[in-house]
């Protein structure tokens, strides 16, 4: 027997583990079970070439709980440790971990979460257990050993009958944490980090139908069939998948495998992804992985963190940012690199160089297979668009690489249901959308019904009308119109259809100038002029009086406050500010100006002014009301 005090400076480490740990106590079962999964894939490898001498068997861990004895046992059939193994790697290696971690981080609370990257995964059950004993056997012809330790520097180690190879940790559970001795939290645990585990796990046993039986059905006189129960048998209750799609090759798998495999990480979903891609790479790191793309809605309200995080099969986060870039991270999936170590803080993460080159990876490996989807199919990829494009706009602006690939694939939808590229959009435009200064004008709509008589009116003089909808569509304008093209995007309702692209020619007013100098001042004086500027335009006859129209730069500004645009804080606080364009050429406007009674051109004007609003929904409470009012006396 041996006994002996773990070489450390800290007095009474074990509390210290617990103190600053604490908020990470659950990742203890984790650590170690990754141990025991290390412990069977080295053996299997030594067995491969021939340096152990020994059948690595149906080799399996196993987590059984003594809820009476308040005992959690992880037990595994790998490796095995002799004596001095016990004495190198659990009372020298592992605890120098301990201290080191301990003297880094004992001063900043912030910081945890960090226990595999010291070489402390053995010590953190120590967070949960008031004794921790190991019963240990190496795959070698030496006796097997025992070793225990009840929280403080002392420990003994002894030798002991084992008779199987592996090592089994019996933790002794604290009265603090007894809910690890509960099988439902246990079960959770498994679940969440280990459910794609290397080796299997067993934890328990559960019944099932026995194959080899076949049950029996007989009929009585009156000729009603009864079938025997099926039989049952107990077998091993297996909580993981071993081999998850990830880890294999893309060309021995299905559709019908990838869709299993995202149920399989999304059971509780109903919407099915719409495509995948799969991650394999082995230099300059080594990753691999599977990406969905959900069906999203064009809101910007959504769920990060589906992506779930893996180091060698092992859970370690579903918080990615830093190692999958910020556009990315409303995709659903797993990423899976053993150069990611277990547990790192996030800031190591951001400024770690293999990182950045992963983040990197994924977004050319995401544009590639976005680019091959079009070009390989594009009727497909049009009707996906609306549900992935909030994905690809985004990325647009915030990545400048995927932006140069994306521009090649990226759609802009047409009113009438046409999808273009931006090249072919400008082809598509160049000569009719170009105004008299060179630039290329894109029309486009945020609404197709409340602004379809500015639709029908661009469409009438044959201009295209893309649809542009998205929450952050005013920020890709801009860099779209900044990024070397002679183009500009303008809202179909930003100034009435013969302003929006400005030619040579102009319609010729059937007013003259004086006539024009008396109209403006009777027209102001009905309208508000905190909300309105009133625009006098000579345009065709059969154009509406009033047009009501929103200027581009200030609508745009507003947007982009209100989807986080930097620069315009306050712009949300200015009132809604609209031009009022008046027809000159209206016969109506004519009676206006020629109308003697007062009172008749006052109720000409309002009503003409409420059309307008009402065609842009801004027609609301009492005006509303003494439209509708003015509107029978006029029926009458």
């Amino acid at each position: 027997m041996a006994k002996g005090n773990i070489n450390v400076s800290v007095e009474n480490i074990f509390p210290l583990i617990k103190k600053f740990l604490y908020s990470d106590h659950e990742i203890f079962l984790r650590e170690l079970i990754s141990n025991g999964t290390d412990a069977t894939t080295k053996l299997k490898h030594l067995i491969s070439i021939g340096e152990a001498k020994t059948e690595l068997g149906n080799a399996k861990i196993e987590i059984s709980i003594d809820k009476k004895g308040k005992k959690l046992t992880i037990k595994d059939q790998g490796l095995g440790m002799t004596m001095d193994e016990v004495e190198k790697y659990i009372n020298q290696i592992a605890f120098s971990g301990a201290e080191e971690f301990l003297e880094k981080y004992k001063d900043d609370k912030n910081e945890t979460g960090v226990i595999g990257h010291f070489g402390l995964g053995f010590y953190s059950a120590f967070m949960v257990a008031e004794k921790v004993d190991i019963f240990t056997k190496s795959f070698k012809d030496e006796p097997a050993a025992h070793w225990t330790c009840d929280g403080s520097p002392e420990y003994t180690l002894v030798a002991h009958d084992k008779k199987d190879r592996g090592t089994e940790i019996v933790l002794q559970i604290a009265d603090d944490s007894k809910e690890f001795l509960e099988e439902e939290k246990i079960r959770g645990l498994l679940s969440k980090y280990n459910r794609f585990n290397q080796v299997q796990i067993k934890f328990g046993t559960k019944q099932v139908n026995d194959p080899d039986f076949t049950p029996k059905t007989t009929k009585d006189k009156d000729g009603k069939e009864t079938t025997e129960p099926h039989k049952q048998i107990e077998i091993d209750n297996i909580i993981n998948n071993t081999e998850p799609a990830w880890n294999k090759k893309p060309a021995d798998l299905t559709d019908e495998d990838y869709t299993d495999f995202y149920r399989e990480l999304y059971p509780t979903q109903f919407e099915e992804s719409l495509f995948h891609i799969h991650l394999n790479v082995d230099y300059p790191f080594n990753l691999t992985g599977v990406l969905f793309f959900p069906k999203l809605s064009p809101s910007m309200d959504m769920q990060k963190d589906k992506i779930q995080l893996y180091q060698n099969q092992v859970y370690v986060t579903d918080n990615v940012e830093g190692i999958v870039p910020d556009f990315l991270q409303m995709l659903k999936g797993v990423i899976d690199s053993p150069d990611i170590p277990l547990n790192v803080s996030r800031s190591y993460l951001q400024a770690d160089g293999a990182v950045k080159k992963i983040s990197g990876y994924i977004t050319k490996k995401v544009a590639d297979k976005l680019s091959s989807l079009f070009k390989n199919n594009r009727e497909d990829f049009e009707k996906k668009w609306n549900d992935i494009k909030v994905i690809i706009e985004y990325g647009m602006l915030s990545e400048d690489k995927f932006f140069d690939k994306a521009k090649k694939f990226a759609l802009y939808p047409t009113v009438s249901d046409s999808y273009f590229t931006f090249d072919e959009l400008i082809e598509k435009t160049k000569v009719n959308q170009t105004n008299k200064d060179g630039e290329h004008v894109i029309l486009y709509a945020s609404n197709k019904d409340a602004q379809h008589s500015y639709i029908q009116n661009a469409t009438a003089k044959g201009y295209e009308v893309v649809v542009l909808d998205s929450p952050i569509i005013s920020h890709l304008m801009q860099k779209l119109e900044t990024s070397g093209e002679k183009v500009k995007f303008t809202r179909v309702d930003s100034d009435h259809v013969d302003n929006l692209i400005k030619k040579d020619e102009t319609v010729p007013s059937k007013l003259s100038d004086k006539e024009k100098e008396i109209l403006k001042p009777i027209i102001e004086a009905a309208v508000p002029k905190e909300n309105y500027t009133v625009q006098l335009e000579a345009m065709d006859s059969d154009s509406s009086p009033f047009i009501i129209t929103v200027p581009e730069f200030m609508r745009r500004m507003k947007e982009m406050q209100a989807s986080g645009g930097g620069g315009m804080m306050g712009m949300g606080n200015f009132p809604d500010m609209y031009n009022l364009v008046v027809n000159t050429n209206s016969p109506l406007i004519t009676n206006i100006l020629n109308s003697k009674d007062g009172k008749e051109q006052k109720h000409l004007i309002s009503q003409a002014f409420d059309l307008a609003k009402l065609s842009q929904n801004l027609l609301h409470g009492e005006d509303l009301t003494n439209f509708i009012k003015r509107s029978y006396e006029l029926i009458k």
